[in-house]
């Protein structure tokens, strides 16, 4: 019998920052659970920020992940888009810290690649994959659907990490 990790998969946002929770058991992947954290713009980016923390400590305690896996910032055209995504990265890479949490940072092109076979696969498609490789966690939610794809990219490297050191 393989020992079940939980992973944290975000897809970090300052307007909405997708989460999902998975289990991994060897080679078998189960849904805990996944959603949304959204700000309201209005609110000015310091409470944004604090919203998130909030949101996301709280999932961290009720979930209780062994590690997360954060989805990579990308280089944006918009610089002022870039700079929110990062301080939203912050908040989930702090977050994480604070709950002595292992933290795995993915490229969004390895995720896609991880979960569909594609670096360059659109949303829907990884949405798709997602539904197919987790069919109880009815995800209609981007963001979230992203999340859960990160975890599952994560779970994906840590087992075959897993299976090169038995062999070794």
């Amino acid at each position: 019998m393989s020992l079940t990790i939980r992973i944290l998969g975000l897809d970090p946002g300052l307007a909405q920052m997708g989460w999902g929770v998975i289990d991994v058991s060897g080679s078998r992947l189960a849904h805990v659970a996944h959603g949304v954290i959204a700000t309201k713009p209005a609110a000015g980016l310091g409470v944004r920020l604090m919203t998130l923390h909030r949101e996301l400590a709280a999932i961290i305690a009720q979930h209780l992940p062994a590690t997360i896996a954060v989805e990579q910032a990308f280089v944006a055209r918009d610089p002022q888009a870039a700079l929110k995504l990062g301080h939203a990265r912050a908040v989930a890479l702090l977050a994480a810290a604070q709950a002595g949490l292992e933290i795995a940072e993915y490229a969004p092109n390895h995720i896609k690649k991880s979960v569909v076979g594609a670096g360059h696969a659109g949303k829907e498609q990884v949405q798709f994959m997602v539904k197919r490789l987790l069919p109880t966690c009815g995800v209609t939610q981007a963001d979230a659907a992203d999340a859960l794809a990160c975890a599952i990219a994560h779970a994906h490297l840590s087992t075959t990490r897993a299976r090169i050191m038995v062999a070794q």
